[in-house]
């Protein structure tokens, strides 16, 4: 009987490679860098391509936190603005200044319009901006229609008068202003 250990030395090995099998032939030095400049530029394609995109995610985030804080007080400024307004129409109630009127009415009149600038003024200053679009063209982007006056006066399309102004925060359209609208007069045929 023979021993354990000389059994297993015996057998042949099954991992080993055969020995007479031939290795593969190296590739040429021109051949090998060939292959590695053309790997180098494909990295380096997609390392530019990862740096752009990076970039853009920078510049998206950086946009979307400006208009976030920019705009994130539009609720606010929507119900300031409904102050602003009734603010002017107090104003407008009240009788046109006249030569014999006591200095008492006189001297309301001109507080309240003092007041009135030094909202518009602090309005202003946070972007908060009143846009009267008497004279101007109708834009629906801009104005609500309320109604068309037949004038000769205008030409069509044109903003009469204005009910309510317009409002807009850093440029972006608050509340539409409320106008009357020219339209061409109804042509006199007999």
């Amino acid at each position: 009987m023979t021993e354990p250990t000389e059994q297993i030395m015996s057998e042949p090995n099954v991992a080993a490679e055969p020995q007479g099998a031939p290795a593969s032939p190296a590739p040429p030095p021109e051949e090998r860098i060939a292959v590695l400049e053309a790997e180098l530029a494909e990295m380096r394609d997609r390392w530019m391509r990862a740096e752009a995109e990076t970039a853009n995610v920078r510049a998206r985030a950086k946009r979307d936190a400006d208009d976030a804080r920019q705009f994130a007080v539009q609720k606010f400024a929507t119900d300031v603005v409904e102050a602003a307004e009734n603010l002017r129409r107090g104003l407008d109630s009240l009788p046109p200044a006249q030569e014999h009127e006591s200095d008492l009415i006189g001297k309301m009149r001109s507080g309240f319009e003092g007041v009135e600038r030094s909202f518009l003024g602090l309005l202003e200053r946070n972007g908060i901006v009143r846009v009267d679009p008497t004279g101007a063209l109708f834009d629906a982007n801009l104005h609500q229609a309320m109604a068309e006056e037949p004038t000769a006066a205008h030409p069509p399309g044109t903003v009469v008068r204005a009910w309510t102004h317009g409002w807009t925060l850093h440029g972006r359209l608050l509340r539409p202003a409320m106008v009357v609208v020219a339209k061409a007069p109804p042509s006199e045929t007999a």
